[in-house]
Order: structure tokens, then C-alpha cells, then sequence
């Protein structure tokens, strides 16, 4: 018998099927363009690795995940737990085709909650402040943190083509910062008074600004998602001096970000967690000891797989399927 995470990524769904013992068996990666042509199947993907009816509990996210506030079956949950896909960086169609696919495969499932003004698990000034901090599989994320280094007190970062960072206190999520509210990802970012004249002035939607914002805007890069953040990247390793300053300016963002957060934490934090493409890279440059410049060793860091968002969610499968009632202060319903 196993679990499935599914973590509705930027540039791709990605599967973890794990063991009854937790233990990791396999994580694949489909692409969004290739899901929505119709290329590849995911339930054909999973049946070439696992046996479906094996499947005990499969974890889901999907978008904001902004029309639920608990984990709950797949089956209980209206307009796929959304309120809405504007707004939500680029929509190639892709995840809708994996979740309908998953949908009428009958596998037993549940969903898991963005974060978001309705979230009644999270600090009220959090909830006041923002009508939304992060999305579904960031709460995956955080499981599989909290499951790998025991911190009740800590911060996550996940850094790629956006970055949220993610506040936990008591063992609970208390709070997050999105993408357009404070740090830059690679692509993704906050929309700053230039873009909003833009939007105003010029023949451009918010929507379209807020996937410019990112670490690509510096080194002016633009393109498909997955090929922006290559290209990057490759400039980087290159010695382009544009690239050079994009990345040094995201990772001066994610420390402020994160020293902000810390200001709000009334408990000590006991370390602060890295994961994403970006903030577990060690080449063309090290995020870890990068950030920690700013840092001076104040923090425990720890690096996580940059697959987590699927990890954590076949954790919370296997973790409801036992009979947990809560996730991180999130209410499971199932």
C-alpha cells in the first residue's frame, strides 16, 4: 500500500508515491504544455510505477487553493477549491487536466487548503493584512520542513520562480508572505510603482506585470518559464553582469523577507529551512551560504529536497490516512 503527493508547481506537477514506512519510492515530473496537449497522462505515469489500487490516500494541490480552509476529500470540494484563476501567474491549462484526470480515476483523495484571508488556522493580523499569503503545496512544504527538522519555530523559504516564505510558530503555520507582496522569485515578483504605471498607462494586466517581476526583469530575460529560469541561470555561470545582479538582488529580497518575518515571531526561531530549485542550489552559486551573508550565522539553516511540495503531500496523505486531525493548525475533514 502507498501515498501520493501531487504539487501543483510552476513549471510542472510533481508525484511522490511513498511507502506505508514513509519512505520515498519515486518522484516524476510531468510539464504542464505536454499535460495540456494531451503528451502525457498522469494516471498513466503513476500506473507505470505503482499499482493504482495500491493507493491508499493521494494528496492534492491545485492554484491558490483559496475556496477551501481544510484538507477534505477531493469529492467534497466545489470548483476544484478555488475561487478563481486570474490572477494566479501563467495558466497554460496543464494542472486542470492532471486534476481532471485524477478526478475520475477513483483514487481516494483529498485537497489541500492555499492560505488565505478564509484561513481560520492562521493569525488574524495575517488574515487582515492579506486576502493571500501562499498557495496549497506550500503548505506540503512546510509538513515535510516540520517532519525533517522537528522545529515547532521556524521559517521556510521556498525559492524558484516565485519565493514565499512561510512563518511557523508553536508548530502551527501563522503566517506567509506571496510572491506579490514581497520577495523575488526568479520570474514572479511584486509589482513596484513602475509596473502599476504600466498596467495604468500601458496595454498591460496585473497578471502579466507580476510574471515580470521577478529576478528576470533585472537581467532582462524573457520568454517560457521553465526556459527563463535556464537562461538565467546559464548567464550566471557565464559571468553576465546583469545576471549576477538579478540573483544577488533576489537573495537580498528573500533576507529581508525573512529577518521581517522573525520580527512578528514572538516565540525564538530555531532555524530557517531552504527548499526550491533555487534555494537548495549549490551551483552556479550556493543560495545557503549566499543568504547567510546577510545572516552572519544567526540561524540554523537546513536544506530540504526541492521536491517537497510533493514530499510533504504524500506525507499528509499518509499522515490523514492514519487519523491525523490536524496539519500545522490546518483542520483535516475527511
Amino acid at each position: 500500500m502507498v501515498f501520493i503527493g501531487m504539487d501543483h508547481g510552476t513549471t510542472g506537477i510533481s508525484f511522490c508515491i511513498m511507502s506505508d514506512d514513509g519512505e520515498v519510492i519515486d518522484v516524476f515530473k510531468i510539464g504542464r504544455e505536454e499535460s495540456k496537449q494531451g503528451k502525457v497522462s498522469a494516471i498513466e505515469e503513476l500506473s507505470k510505477r505503482v499499482d493504482l489500487n495500491s493507493i491508499d490516500l493521494m494528496a492534492v494541490t491545485y492554484a491558490m487553493g483559496d475556496g477551501i480552509n481544510k484538507i477534505q476529500n477531493i469529492t467534497q470540494v466545489k470548483n476544484r477549491g478555488i475561487l478563481s484563476i486570474n490572477g494566479a501567474g501563467k495558466v497554460t491549462g496543464g494542472g486542470t487536466s492532471v486534476f481532471s484526470e485524477i478526478e475520475d480515476s477513483n483514487i481516494p483523495a483529498v485537497m489541500i487548503p492555499g492560505l488565505h484571508k478564509d484561513s481560520d488556522s492562521l493569525d488574524k493580523l495575517f488574515r487582515a493584512a492579506y486576502s493571500h499569503q501562499a498557495s496549497p503545496e506550500k503548505v506540503s512544504i512546510c509538513y515535510n520542513a516540520f517532519l525533517e527538522t522537528g522545529w515547532k519555530n521556524m521559517i521556510v523559504a521556498d525559492i524558484s520562480s516565485n519565493s514565499v516564505d512561510i512563518l511557523i510558530e508553536n508548530g502551527k503555520i501563522k503566517g506567509a508572505m506571496d510572491a506579490c507582496l514581497g520577495a523575488m522569485g526568479i520570474v514572479h515578483g511584486p509589482i513596484d510603482l513602475e509596473m502599476i504605471r504600466q498596467i495604468d498607462e500601458e496595454d498591460f494586466s496585473a497578471n502579466n506585470r507580476f510574471s515580470h517581476a521577478g529576478a528576470i526583469k533585472i537581467a532582462d530575460i524573457d520568454g517560457k518559464v521553465a526556459n527563463m529560469k535556464d537562461q538565467l541561470l546559464d548567464n550566471y555561470e557565464s559571468g553576465d553582469e546583469k545576471a549576477k545582479l538579478a540573483i544577488d538582488t533576489l537573495i537580498m529580497t528573500v533576507a529581508m523577507e525573512i529577518a521581517g518575518l522573525d520580527v512578528v515571531c514572538e516565540n525564538e526561531i530555531e532555524g530557517i529551512v531552504l527548499t526550491g530549485s533555487v534555494g537548495s542550489a549549490t551551483k552556479p552559486f550556493n543560495f545557503e551560504n549566499e543568504i547567510n551573508k546577510y545572516f552572519k550565522n544567526k540561524y540554523s539553516l537546513k536544506i530540504i529536497s526541492k521536491e517537497s511540495g510533493a514530499i510533504g503531500a504524500a506525507q499528509i496523505a499518509r499522515d490523514v490516512y492514519n487519523g491525523k486531525k490536524e496539519i500545522l493548525g490546518i483542520l483535516v475533514d475527511y
